[in-house]
C-alpha cells in the first residue's frame, strides 16, 4: 500500500473536517427564511429561489462536494482492504450528488436535483460503512462509530424515499439521512490524522493474522506438552541420562577360547 505523507494526512483531514461548514451555512440561511422548519421542510428548500439566501446555500452544496472528493483523494492510500477500495467510489458518488443539488436547485431542473440528492444520501451512508471497514484494523472505536453512522444514514434514506416520515417529519428524516456523512467524515479525518504516526501492526490484527497466531501458539503448546511427557516417561523408568546397554545378541569382544578361566560364552 502506498504511504501517506504527513502533508496529505493534514490536508485530507482538514478537507473532511471542513465539511462541517454545511451545518453553519444551513443555520445562517434557515434563520433568514421566515417560518422555515427543520422538521417539516427539506434541506433543498433553502436553495430554492424563494429562499432569501439561496445563493449561499447552493454555494455550500458545491463546496461540500469539493471537500468530500478532495479528502477521498488525499486519504485514499490510508484505507485498507475491500472497504478502502469501495469507500472512495461511494464518496465520489456522494460528492457528485451534492454538486448536482447545488447546480440544479429544487425549483429548477427537478429530475437532476432529485438524482443528485439520491446519490448523496445513499452514497453517503454506504461510504461510511465501507470507510468503517477500511479504518477498523487501525482503530476499533472509530470503525464501529462510522459503521453505526452509516447504518443510520442508509436506514433514514430508505424511510425518506418511502415517505415514512411521521415520527421525525419530512425535513427531520432527510436530515437524519444527510447529516451522518459530514459528521462521519469529520471524525474519520481527525481519527486518521491522529493515527498517522501509529504503525498498522499496532492496530487490531486481521482475522487471518489472528488465526495464524493462534495456530502457531497451539503448535508451540503441543510441542511443549510432548517434550514434558517424554521427560516424565524417562524419569519414571529410571533411564534418563543413562547409556543404553549393549545388545544381548551382539558379539562378545572379551571372549578368549584359549583361556580356560574365561567365562563360558552363551550359546547361540
Amino acid at each position: 500500500m502506498a504511504s501517506v505523507t504527513p502533508t496529505r494526512y493534514r490536508w485530507g483531514a482538514l478537507a473532511w473536517l471542513l465539511t462541517l461548514q454545511f451545518f453553519v451555512v444551513e443555520a445562517v440561511v434557515a434563520l433568514q427564511a421566515d417560518g422555515y422548519s427543520y422538521a417539516d421542510d427539506v434541506i433543498s428548500a433553502l436553495g430554492a429561489a424563494a429562499s432569501p439566501a439561496h445563493a449561499l446555500m447552493n454555494a455550500s452544496f458545491l463546496a461540500q462536494g469539493v471537500l468530500i472528493g478532495a479528502g477521498a483523494v488525499l486519504l485514499r492510500p490510508a484505507l485498507r482492504g475491500t472497504g478502502g477500495r469501495l469507500a472512495p467510489a461511494f464518496l465520489t458518488a456522494a460528492a457528485v450528488g451534492v454538486v448536482l443539488v447545488g447546480l440544479f436547485p429544487q425549483d429548477g431542473r427537478e429530475a437532476l436535483h432529485e438524482a443528485g440528492a439520491g446519490l448523496y444520501l445513499l452514497g453517503g451512508g454506504l461510504a461510511l460503512i465501507a470507510l468503517a471497514y477500511a479504518v477498523r484494523p487501525r482503530s476499533e472505536a472509530l470503525g464501529t462509530t462510522l459503521a453505526l453512522l452509516g447504518l443510520v444514514g442508509v436506514a433514514m434514506t430508505v424511510f425518506f424515499v418511502a415517505e415514512i416520515t411521521g415520527y421525525l417529519g419530512e425535513g427531520g428524516t432527510e436530515r437524519a439521512a444527510a447529516y451522518v456523512l459530514p459528521v462521519g467524515l469529520a471524525l474519520a479525518g481527525v481519527g486518521l490524522r491522529r493515527l498517522a504516526g501509529r504503525p498498522e501492526s499496532a492496530g487490531r490484527l486481521t482475522r487471518r493474522e489472528q488465526r495464524a497466531r493462534e495456530r502457531a501458539a497451539e503448535q508451540d503448546r503441543r510441542t511443549e506438552r510432548a517434550r514434558e511427557r517424554d521427560a516424565a516417561l524417562e524419569a519414571s523408568t529410571g533411564t534418563a541420562g543413562q547409556p543404553a546397554p549393549p545388545a544381548a545378541d551382539g558379539p562378545d569382544e572379551d571372549f578368549d577360547p584359549d583361556d580356560p578361566w574365561a567365562r563360558t560364552r552363551r550359546r547361540e
